[in-house]
Formats: structure tokens, C-alpha cells, sequence
């Protein structure tokens, strides 16, 4: 069982006004992602919105990768091992950065909510700073969308239909 789970967040854009009761939407995917895969110990997750200038600049930067994106994850650990805040005692699990541009796009695409998008986000990235990974795709994919829907659905923010949208 997880004890005290610190969720820090901070908006580092202005464009988009963050709607109510995200913040503690993030809190409880982070919370939700623990308790599924069964976390020990005290926990600190940054999570930072952003807009799609800012995740451009961060995705070059540490991803050499030159375009916006979604959501970017900076783990703190590798194979369970975290660094520990020295006054707390709490494993840093690292960061999330999620542009809010972005989500705002891919909810419409996806036609569900921006609580919804934002939501997915976490969840996904949450499993990043947890080691699971996708880029490789086949099983690994497989098995983090599984476990993504299943908090997803444990937090009634259960998938309408599909990620596909079809072309008219």
C-alpha cells in the first residue's frame, strides 16, 4: 500500500485556463496508478502544464525531437530504484509535462473530454515514470494500453469507443 503521495503542480502557461477540479483529477490518476501497481513507500510526481512552445523547446531538447507532442515524462528512477527527497523520505518518481494545447486538440480528435485527455495523460505518463515503456510497440504497447484503460476505467473515465477517428 502507498503511503503519502505528493502530486506538485504547477501551470507554466497562460493561454488556457486549467478548468476545475483538474488538478485533483491529476492527483487521482497518480494515486490510482500507484495503488494498481501495488507502490511502497512515499512518492513525489511533478506534473507541469505547459503550452505547445515550451513542450517543442523540451521535446529538442532532451528528445532531439523537433516538434510538439503531448505529454513528455522525465523519470527520477530505473528499475524501482528513486532517488529520495532527504527531507521527506519519498521517492521522486520525476516528472510530467503535458501541453495543454495539445490536449485540448486531441480531446476533440478523440471526441471526449479535456478531463478525460487530461486524465490519459497522466495515467500514460505515470506508467513511464514507473519503467513501462511502448516504443517499441507489440507486447510491451500492448500491456501498458491494458493497464492504462484499467485505471482509466477504475476512475470512471472508462474509453467511449475507439483512438481512431474515421475520415468522412
Amino acid at each position: 500500500m502507498t503511503d503519502k503521495i505528493k502530486v506538485i503542480i504547477t501551470n507554466d502557461q497562460k493561454d488556457i485556463r486549467i478548468p476545475t477540479g483538474v488538478r485533483m483529477l491529476v492527483r487521482r490518476c497518480c494515486n490510482a496508478v500507484l495503488v494498481h501497481e501495488g507502490f511502497e513507500g512515499s512518492a513525489e510526481i511533478s506534473v507541469r502544464f505547459v503550452n505547445d512552445e515550451i513542450i517543442h523547446s523540451l521535446n529538442k531538447e532532451f528528445r532531439n525531437v523537433d516538434n510538439s507532442t503531448d505529454v513528455l515524462s522525465f523519470p527520477l528512477g530505473e528499475n524501482g530504484v528513486y532517488d529520495i527527497n532527504h527531507d521527506t523520505g519519498a521517492k521522486m518518481l520525476g516528472d510530467i509535462v503535458i501541453s495543454i494545447e495539445h490536449a485540448i486538440m486531441q480531446s476533440k480528435l478523440y471526441d471526449h473530454s479535456l478531463q478525460r485527455e487530461i486524465a490519459f495523460l497522466t495515467v500514460h505518463s505515470m506508467f513511464h515514470l514507473l519503467g513501462y515503456d511502448h516504443e517499441n510497440g507489440g507486447l510491451e504497447m500492448v500491456r501498458m494500453r491494458e493497464k492504462e484503460e484499467t485505471v482509466l476505467t477504475q476512475l470512471g473515465l472508462k474509453r467511449s469507443d475507439s483512438y481512431y477517428t474515421e475520415e468522412n
